[in-house]
């Protein structure tokens, strides 16, 4: 008798604990090493608004070197994308590729009680470096006005843990050789 009602207290400090450990969580990406000259599924977790108010909108930039993007649209979330050149010509299943999305942009709305993903997919082009992280940066727009701007990116000899804003970043993996 006395272990459940210990394990029933624990059960119910328990969406405490999570709630308070999410207040002090970032815009991440899904924690896997994606390969250089590869297509890499892109994965950022949105586990709150900003000081309490909900998100509603998210701009993620598309850093140099990531093309052939493609962003999964969610249901009641508006979609856009940002077109540029990119500052060089890229190889792309033998198709030179000078331009392309450098920004999406999903409009909608996301209480600051629940966490959602968001998805694109892209391609990891030959010129990146292997055994570094690459980084997405992102700016989270709320209500009130409010905005968390995830885009510090590390200095070497530095890691995301060291900053209050970080970037969101995938680790890169060398080519696979065929």
């Amino acid at each position: 008798m006395n272990r459940i009602r210990q394990f029933g207290t624990l059960g119910a400090a328990a969406p405490f604990c999570l709630l308070s450990s999410m207040a002090l969580a970032h815009v991440t990406l899904e924690p896997q090493p994606a390969g250089i000259g590869s297509t890499y599924k892109a994965v950022l977790r949105v586990p709150h608004g900003c000081e309490g108010e909900p998100t509603l909108k998210l701009r993620v930039q598309i850093p140099e070197g990531v093309i052939a993007v493609k962003p999964m649209p969610k249901a009641s979330w508006e979609l856009d994308t940002v077109e540029a050149p990119y500052k060089q010509s890229y190889e792309y299943y033998g198709t030179p590729t000078t331009e392309g999305v450098r920004e999406i942009v999903w409009t909608g709305k996301l209480l600051d009680k629940h966490y959602d993903e968001f998805v694109f997919r892209a391609y990891l082009t030959d010129g990146l470096k292997p055994d570094t992280t690459l980084y997405f940066p992102v700016v989270q727009e709320c209500g009130g006005g409010k905005t968390d701007r995830w885009i510090e990116i590390p200095t070497e000899g530095k890691k995301g843990d060291d900053y209050k804003s970080p970037a969101p970043g995938v680790k890169l993996r060398p080519k696979a050789v065929d």
